[in-house]
């Protein structure tokens, strides 16, 4: 995997740095895309290479065979303000490895399977570091003072190793503002821990193995902006466990167990909430208390079968709302009233099977809706007219009924086809002649309800036609006491229509007619219209 993705970010440093490079002077193995940034990748390199110019700022060790870093004692060491050492295969760094770079204020150390630890005192002389990635290595444990000395750290980096267990004192004294620990084997986060996280905006601990939020484990971070708990074992939210990060505006939550949310349990100022994929069975009308600044809220991948009224009815800034892949059979018509910010809405992989005429008549403005994989047999007359503009839709596996009742989204998608994607999967599950087809390749005047008639003998119906009209291209229709039928054939020739009707007691009464459509008009652009 790394050296796929060594490669694709080679390409992207080569394409970041190109450059008139003539007249670089470039050791081996190397290359200088410019004369301040240079990238070494050659699995043959067992040292750091020499010779590079004193004006060097950024350096990139990638894919090479070094699995050891010893003191680097270049001489433009005192020059570099970026380092990285990525996919190579180090198994130990010498406590005075960068002891003389002391102007260094990014640090990478990625993609190592074989480094396991950093001694403490390894970035005692970075006192202007200010960004430090340490991302799929091997790390079990780190030295509670292997911090102490970056004053100036504000993003830290830490996802991808085994560590289980963080030392209270890690991070004491950082002003860290984004720490990344997701990828791991943690736990718990103990409110001890992150206590010397004051000015942290950014926590992601995602994909690890947390199971336990205890009511004060996010207190001491008032600061932060975004957290992200993906990817873990949490299955209770306790009170007020986010109560004190009144600057939070993301957080995500996806890929728990949790199965309930409680009014008050998200911070009033929040803007993006993702609850995807956990085990939520029935949500409560306030369980959004009054969330007015939320814009995305993601409910994807749970088993929802019903919503109450009045879930949404406070998020009047919501933009995006997604409820996909649930179990949803139906929709209250006044669900979505007063959204009219909302310009997303995802509702495909339910079992939805009907819908309110009125469901979006206050979402003028929306730009997608995707209706997909439910039940859905048709759509009410005036779904679509609240609309404004053109918006983007999904209709396709459903089991489209095609008859009369479906005469309004024809006409729909007969003017707006180009909105609905993947149009030519819209398919009829019925009426029998019509199972199969494709919406689009359909006429208006197929699409009828067959009122009472019991059954029409599809053996012999048109007998003496020299063209027989094909019975899935004829249509019966009832108005009145007259019942009609039209066939689409090529051309116009004698008829002889053969029509058998059971009675209540199972008997069955055979009419015949005989037609000679000559130079009837009753016979034109290929198609015969006979009234019984």
């Amino acid at each position: 995997m790394w050296k796929d993705f060594g490669s694709m970010l080679w390409l992207m440093l080569h394409l970041s740095y190109q450059g008139n490079t003539s007249d670089i002077n470039c050791p081996p193995r190397c290359q200088c895309f410019t004369p301040t940034k240079v990238m070494c990748s050659e699995e043959s390199m067992r040292s750091m290479p020499m010779n590079i110019s004193t004006q060097v700022k950024e350096l990139v060790i990638m894919t090479t065979g070094m699995t050891h870093l010893g003191s680097i004692t270049m001489q433009y060491s005192r020059h570099l303000t970026k380092l990285v050492f990525f996919n190579n295969l180090l198994q130990d760094v010498s406590t005075m490895a960068f002891d003389r770079l002391t102007g260094l204020e990014e640090l990478e150390i990625s993609g190592n399977s074989w480094l396991d630890c950093l001694n403490p005192g390894t970035f005692s002389k970075q006192r202007n570091l200010t960004k430090l990635l340490l991302n799929f290595n091997r790390f079990k444990s780190l030295n509670d003072s292997l911090f102490s000395s970056l004053q100036k750290l504000r993003t830290l980096q830490l996802k991808g190793n085994i560590i289980s267990h963080l030392p209270r004192q890690l991070f004491q004294n950082l002003s860290i503002h984004a720490l990344d620990l997701s990828l791991n084997m943690l736990t718990r986060v103990d409110n001890e821990l992150l206590s010397g996280l004051s000015q942290l905006e950014s926590l992601k601990l995602g994909y690890n193995m947390i199971n336990v939020l205890l009511p004060d484990t996010f207190h001491n971070i008032s600061h932060v902006k975004e957290l992200c708990l993906q990817g873990n074992q949490i299955s209770y939210l306790p009170q007020g466990v986010f109560s004190h990060l009144q600057k939070l505006e993301e957080l995500n939550l996806r890929s728990n167990l949790i199965t309930n949310v409680s009014s008050g349990t998200f911070p009033v100022g929040l803007k993006e909430l993702d609850l995807k994929g956990n085990r939520l069975v029935q949500l409560s009308p306030d369980s959004f208390g009054h969330l007015t600044s939320l814009t995305h809220l993601f409910l994807s991948m749970n088993q929802l079968t019903n919503l109450p009224e009045d879930v949404f009815r406070n998020l009047t800034g919501l933009q995006n709302l997604d409820l996909s892949e649930n179990q949803l059979t139906s929709l209250p018509g006044t669900i979505f009233q007063d959204l009219t910010n909302i310009e997303i809405v995802h509702l495909q992989n339910n079992n939805l099977s009907s819908l309110e005429a009125m469901l979006f008549e206050d979402q003028a403005f929306l730009e997608q809706l995707y209706l997909s994989e439910n039940n859905l047999q048709t759509l009410p007359q005036g779904f679509f007219d609240a609309f404004l503009h053109e918006n983007v839709m999904r209709l396709r596996r459903n089991p489209w009924s095609c008859d009369c009742h479906m005469l309004y989204l024809y006409d729909y998608v007969s003017e707006h086809g180009h909105l609905v994607e993947d149009l030519s999967n819209v398919y009829c599950k019925g009426p029998e002649p019509l199972r199969g087809q494709g919406l689009v390749s359909l006429e208006r005047d197929q699409l009828v309800c067959p009122g009472n008639l019991s059954s029409i003998d599809k053996a012999t119906p048109f007998q003496g036609l020299e063209e027989k009209p094909n019975p899935s291209k004829c249509t019966v229709q009832f108005i009145n006491d007259n019942m009609t039928i039209k066939c689409k054939v090529t051309k116009c020739s004698p008829l002889r229509l053969m029509v058998h009707f059971k009675e209540g007691d199972g008997t069955t009464t055979e009419y015949i007619m005989k037609k000679d459509w000559a130079e009837s008009s009753q016979c034109s652009n290929g198609t015969i219209t006979l009234t019984v």
